[in-house]
C-alpha cells in the first residue's frame, strides 16, 4: 500500500499544471482580480463585516469611484483571503465571497457554505455619455430560476408585494419612493449602489404599445381612435400609439376636439363659460409575437376603462395633475390576436399605454438590476440569520434609524392647509376644550404671501403673530409641523443669495415655466448637493422658522417635483447640473442630500431635541436623517387605500421604520 501511495504521488507531481493568469492582489480590506477574460478588468470584493461584503467590477483599470451618498460605513472585520485553482475565497465570520479568475464572477455563501447568491455572467458594458461627461450603462443578474421572495425596493403603487417575476423602475416621483435595496426570504439582501434611474426585473423599458407589439384596426396599422365632446363625436382619427403622457404631448391633440374642461363634469368654469365633457375611445387588435405573460402598464389620469376581448380589465382615476401607472398582465399566445378596447375621460388629463414583452422563466424569475448610468457595477451584499438581521446589516450600512421623538407617534391633526392663524389656533382650542387628545397640529404650505414661495415668512394679513401662535400650541400643551420646501421663487431675497452662489437649478428658469399659484410664477430648485448650500439652506430656515419653535419640519415635492407632468428627459434637464456631476447620475437621490442637510443642521441647533422630519421621497439611508416617510397625493379610493398594503410593507423591507399614509387619501373625485 505504501507503494501504492507514493506511486500516485509521484504520478500527480508529475502532471504539468496550468499557471493561474490573473492577477490576485491583496488590499486594505479585501482583495482585487484582474480575470483572464470578461467585461470588467478589474474586479474588487471589500469586507464590511462579518456578513457583508462590497462587489466593485469596473470596465478598465480604474477603481477610482466616486463616495457612495447611501453608504457611510467603511471596510471593517476580520477575514481571509485563500486562493485555488480558479477561484479566490474571501472569507469572513458569517460567510464568504467567491471571485472566479477566469471570468470575475462572484458568488455567495452563508456561515454553513451554502449558496445564496449567484451573479450570472456578467453583461456588457456599455459606453454613454450624460452631461457632458463619460458614463458606462449597467446591468448585472443573479439567481436565474430562483423561487424566492425579494421584498424592498421602496415605495411602488402597483399592488406588488413580492417582486419575484415583477418589473419595478426606480425614478423618484410623487408617490413612487425608489431605493434600490432588496432582501431576500433566502436571508440576504442587495443594496445597488447608483444614484441613476433603475430597473429591477427586465432591463428593457417598457414601450408604447403599437411601437413594440403589433396594432391594428379596421385592416390597418394602428389604433383607431374616436374623440367625442359631451355625446356628439367630434374626430375619427388613426394613431400608431396611445401617447398623451406628458405636457408637450398635448400638442398631438386634434383641434376639433378642444374643450375648456373642468374636472369630470359638465357645468360652467371659473369664469362662467359652458364647458364640456370629453370622451376619448380607442380600439384595435394587439398581436404579441411571443406566447407568455404580456406585462402592460396603462399611465393615467381621470377616468379610464381597459377592456380585452370584451372583459374588463381595468377602471381606475386619478386627478389629473398627478398621473401614475396601473400595471395589468395578460396571458397571450403568439399570433393570436386580442381586442382591446379603452375608455377615457379625459378632461385636460394624461394617458399612455406601454407593454413589455414576456421573458425566459429563468430571466422572469431571478434577482436583476440594470441602471443607465454608473461609473462601475457597485453592489453590496449582506446576509444575517433571519430577513430582520439582513435590515439590521443594511442599517449598518447606511446608517441607524434615528429614535424619534414620542409625541411623533400621537395624534396628528392635518389637513389641505389653514389658511389663517386664527383657524390653526381656533382647531387645537376646540381639541382641548372638547377634551380630545392631540399631540400635534400640522401648517402645510402657503402661509407665506402668495409671490413669496421660498422666504419661509408668513403673511401678515393672514398670520398676523407666527411666534405667537407657536407659543399658543405649545401652551395647549402641542406641537406644530410646518411645511418647508426646496421650492424658491427668484424674486425671494433667499433664491437670490443661493443664486449668487450657483446653487439654484436654471433650466426650469429658462424654460420660463411657471407653477399653478394664482397667475402662475417661475420658480425652480436649490441643489443640495454642494456642501454650502445645504449650510446656506439650514440657515435661512432657522432664523425665520426653527428659531419661532416650531416642532416638526414637512418637507415636501422632495422628488424634486420642480414641475409636475414633465417628461424624464425634462426633469433630468430641470434638475442639474448638481455641484457633484450631471443631473441624471443623481435622479434619485436628492430627497436623501436634502433631508441629511436639514437634519444635521437642527441637531446643531438644537442638540437636545430630537429632530422630526416628514418628507414625501426618500432614499437609501434616509433613515439615519430623522425621517418619516408618506405615500404622496393618493386618490381617495378604495383602489389606491389597498396599493398602500404593499406600498408601506416593502417601503418598512427597505430599511425606513416609519412611515404613513394621507388616512383618507388627498384628491377627492368630483363626482
Amino acid at each position: 500500500m505504501k507503494t501504492l501511495r507514493w506511486t500516485l504521488l509521484s504520478l500527480a507531481l508529475s502532471v504539468s499544471l496550468p499557471a493561474l493568469a490573473a492577477e490576485v492582489a491583496k488590499v486594505p480590506g479585501g482583495v482585487v482580480v484582474t480575470p483572464d477574460a470578461g467585461p470588467a478588468k478589474r474586479v474588487r470584493v471589500l469586507v464590511y463585516g462579518p456578513d457583508r461584503f462590497r462587489v466593485t467590477a469596473v470596465p478598465d483599470a480604474s477603481l477610482d469611484t466616486p463616495d457612495s451618498l447611501m453608504v457611510t460605513a467603511k471596510p471593517a472585520g476580520d477575514f481571509t483571503v485563500r486562493e485555488t485553482r480558479g477561484m479566490v475565497v474571501v472569507k469572513a465570520a458569517g460567510g464568504s465571497a467567491e471571485i472566479d479568475t477566469d471570468d470575475g464572477q462572484v458568488r455567495f455563501r452563508d456561515a454553513a457554505g451554502k449558496l445564496t447568491l449567484e451573479e450570472a455572467p456578467r453583461a456588457a458594458f456599455v459606453p454613454r455619455s450624460a452631461g457632458g461627461e463619460q458614463f458606462v450603462s449597467i446591468r448585472q443578474q443573479f439567481n436565474r430560476g430562483t423561487d424566492e421572495g425579494f421584498y424592498g425596493l421602496g415605495q411602488h403603487q402597483n399592488r406588488q408585494m413580492n417582486y419575484n417575476g415583477e418589473d419595478v423602475e426606480l425614478a423618484q416621483h410623487n408617490m413612487d419612493i425608489g431605493i434600490p435595496f432588496v432582501v431576500s426570504t433566502k436571508n440576504y439582501g442587495v443594496l445597488w449602489d447608483n444614484n441613476g434611474i433603475t430597473r429591477f426585473g427586465n432591463p428593457q423599458p417598457y414601450r408604447l404599445v403599437g411601437d413594440g407589439m403589433k396594432v391594428m384596426s379596421g385592416g390597418q396599422a394602428g389604433w383607431r381612435a374616436q374623440y367625442y365632446l359631451g355625446d356628439r363625436l367630434a374626430v375619427t382619427r388613426r394613431e400608431p400609439t396611445i401617447n398623451y403622457q406628458f405636457i408637450k404631448d398635448q400638442a398631438n391633440w386634434p383641434a376639433e376636439a378642444k374643450a375648456q374642461t373642468v374636472a369630470a363634469t359638465t357645468g360652467q368654469n371659473t369664469a362662467g363659460n359652458a364647458v364640456q365633457t370629453q370622451k376619448v375611445v380607442w380600439t384595435g387588435t394587439v398581436v404579441p409575437t411571443m406566447t407568455g405573460v404580456q406585462k402592460f402598464r396603462l399611465y393615467s389620469s381621470s377616468y379610464v376603462k381597459v377592456f380585452v376581448d370584451g372583459k374588463e380589465v381595468l377602471n381606475r382615476w386619478r386627478q389629473n395633475w398627478n398621473p401614475w401607472f396601473h400595471n395589468f398582465d395578460l396571458p397571450m399566445t403568439a399570433g393570436k390576436a386580442a381586442e382591446v378596447r379603452i375608455e377615457w375621460e379625459p378632461n385636460a388629463g394624461y394617458i399612455a399605454l406601454f407593454q413589455n414583452d414576456p421573458l425566459p422563466q429563468a430571466d422572469r424569475h431571478s434577482l436583476w438590476w440594470s441602471s443607465d448610468v454608473a461609473h462601475a457595477l457597485d453592489y453590496y451584499y449582506v446576509a444575517g440569520k433571519n430577513m430582520d438581521g439582513v435590515i439590521a446589516g443594511y442599517r449598518a450600512l447606511t446608517g441607524k434609524a434615528a429614535l424619534m421623538p414620542r409625541w411623533a407617534y400621537g395624534f396628528w391633526q392635518s389637513r389641505q392647509r389653514y389658511n389663517t392663524q386664527a383657524e390653526l389656533q381656533g382647531v387645537v382650542a376646540e381639541y382641548r376644550k372638547r377634551r380630545l387628545p392631540l399631540d400635534n397640529i400640522v401648517q402645510d404650505w402657503f402661509y407665506w404671501p402668495e409671490d413669496q414661495w421660498g422666504c419661509h415668512c408668513f403673511d401678515p394679513a393672514r398670520f398676523p403673530k407666527p411666534q405667537q401662535m407657536v407659543d399658543d400650541v405649545h401652551a395647549q400643551d402641542a406641537r406644530i409641523m410646518i411645511s418647508v420646501w426646496p421650492k424658491f421663487y427668484p424674486n425671494t431675497e433667499n433664491a437670490q443669495e443661493l443664486n449668487a452662489k450657483g446653487y439654484l437649478y436654471q433650466g426650469n428658469l429658462i424654460a420660463n415655466e411657471k407653477d399653478w399659484v394664482g397667475r402662475g410664477y417661475r420658480n425652480t430648485d436649490y441643489d443640495p448637493y454642494a456642501p454650502e448650500a445645504r449650510a446656506i439652506y439650514f440657515r435661512q430656515m432657522k432664523d425665520a422658522l426653527v428659531d419661532k419653535g416650531f416642532d416638526a419640519w414637512w418637507m415636501d415635492a422632495t422628488e424634486p417635483d420642480i414641475h409636475s407632468n414633465l417628461s424624464i428627459e425634462q426633469r433630468i434637464d430641470r434638475m442639474g447640473p448638481t455641484a457633484q456631476g450631471p443631473g441624471e447620475e443623481f435622479f434619485n437621490s436628492y430627497p436623501l442630500v436634502h433631508a441629511e442637510g436639514v437634519a444635521d443642521g437642527l441637531r446643531i441647533a438644537k442638540p437636545d431635541v430630537r429632530p422630526f422630519i416628514l418628507t414625501r421621497s426618500g432614499y437609501g439611508g434616509i433613515q439615519r436623517a430623522s425621517a418619516a416617510l408618506w405615500s404622496g397625493d393618493l386618490a381617495s379610493r378604495w383602489d389606491d387605500l389597498r396599493d398602500q398594503i404593499s406600498a408601506g410593507v416593502n417601503l418598512s423591507m427597505s430599511g425606513i421604520p416609519n412611515w404613513t399614509h394621507d388616512i383618507g387619501g388627498f384628491a377627492v373625485e368630483d363626482r
